[in-house]
């Protein structure tokens, strides 16, 4: 792979690259999630640089309020745990998911397999371990047998379903479009709103920084093309301010600033205003217009991308999985002295989901054409015109 994200790479270096890429970030930010820089730079004598221990030490069993959890020493979080969880979805189906799938396949890996909790440090139900955005899921689903299109509807707006969409992106490679239509399916068993939307456009920047000769801009670029409302006001914004810097350091406080008036947690993160994480055709989440504006900054350079967004701080696990996702898929080179750390802190094989995604992408592709093959034919019956194929 290349140093930077220059759109080089074959399928499956972009899906490695993206989904270890992810991990990496999402196990970098989760230590600092819910501070601002100041306190970051604070509690660590400086910037963070990799992979640091847990915020309150040892005392971690017992802090407050991160107990029970790990965060820190390169364990992953819920975001890589959700992602890994889709590709098992995507390996059971085997072809485009949407709502359906997310009832009848995510929801149940979630509710009745044991797997190895990093944070926990004890394999234990997924469903023990995420969010309650992602319970939602689950109570809607299995217990209350909602229409799986509708059951986003009434949950917590933030980036939820965002995070672990790179999956999506990956199997729809090369094709923006495709991926965003498919995310928001997938995403409406889980969001509403932005929050939705945000998983549209975050699947949409992975499928466009997969396609030959992608750049940070050209994937921009592809989120502005389809990106509704609050959403795509945010990213442009914030990717307006991002195109005037060229390091993290400088563009901490105003990248904060461009995002603020579209997100709705307000300056406190762990004090969200009476007006937060509702649905609203304004507004934005935070976590993706702040990582594509890391991505612009960092010229799709992996290191860059990720430390600007650990040091962000706020959600900044989150911040780090989309940005760590969007550079390994452009091609940037993901550290191996990172990556090594995460997969034998975490106790996962971070390469594995990648080979089998990039297994089932394949396939998918050939149902494709196939299908689309069918279609041009039919369509050259009807319209009385010979068909090329």
């Amino acid at each position: 792979m290349t140093p930077k994200g220059e759109g080089t790479g074959t399928l499956d270096e972009r899906i490695t690259g993206a989904l270890v890429g992810a991990a990496v970030g999402d196990a970098l930010g989760g230590p600092v999630e819910g501070y601002s820089p100041e306190q970051i730079a604070e509690r660590h004598g400086g910037r963070v640089h990799g992979v640091v221990g847990p915020w309150n030490g040892d005392a971690w069993p017992t802090a407050r309020p991160i107990a029970p959890y790990h965060k820190g020493d390169g364990h992953v979080t819920d975001d890589t745990l959700m992602t890994h969880a889709l590709v098992r979805v995507y390996a059971e189906v085997r072809d485009h998911l949407d709502a359906y799938a997310v009832a009848g396949h995510l929801v149940p890996d979630l509710m009745t397999t044991p797997r190895w909790i990093p944070e926990l440090e004890a394999e234990a139900l997924p469903l023990q371990r995420i969010f309650l955005a992602e319970k939602w899921m689950v109570a809607r689903l299995h217990y209350g047998h909602v229409d799986p299109r509708e059951a986003g509807t009434g949950n917590i707006v933030n980036c939820g379903a965002a995070m672990y969409m790179a999956p999506v992106g990956l199997v729809n490679a090369a094709n923006p479009a495709g991926a965003y239509a498919e995310a928001l399916d997938v995403a409406g068993a889980h969001q509403s709103s932005y929050g939705r939307e945000a998983a549209g456009v975050f699947a949409a920047a992975v499928a466009a920084a997969c396609s030959p000769g992608a750049t940070p801009g050209s994937v921009v670029a592809a989120c502005l093309s389809l990106a509704k409302d609050g959403t795509r006001d945010a990213v442009e914004a914030v990717c307006e301010v991002a195109s005037r810097h060229t390091d993290f350091e400088s563009a901490l406080v105003p990248l904060r600033r461009a995002v603020a008036p579209f997100d709705t947690v307000g300056p406190d993160y762990r004090s969200p205003s009476l007006g937060a994480r509702r649905p609203s055709r304004l507004h934005s989440i935070e976590e993706l217009p702040v990582a594509l504006g890391m991505l612009l900054v960092s010229d799709g350079d992996f290191r860059h991308a990720v430390l600007g967004s650990v040091n962000y701080g706020r959600d900044c696990d989150s911040i780090a999985t989309m940005a760590g996702a969007l550079a390994g898929a452009l091609g940037a080179e993901v550290p191996h002295d990172w990556a090594k750390t995460v997969a034998e802190s975490s106790r996962l094989d971070l390469d594995a989901p990648a080979r089998t995604l990039a297994e089932v992408t394949r396939e998918i592709f050939d149902r494709d054409v196939h299908r689309r093959r069918a279609h041009e034919a039919a369509y050259a019956v009807l319209a009385g015109t010979p068909c090329s194929g």
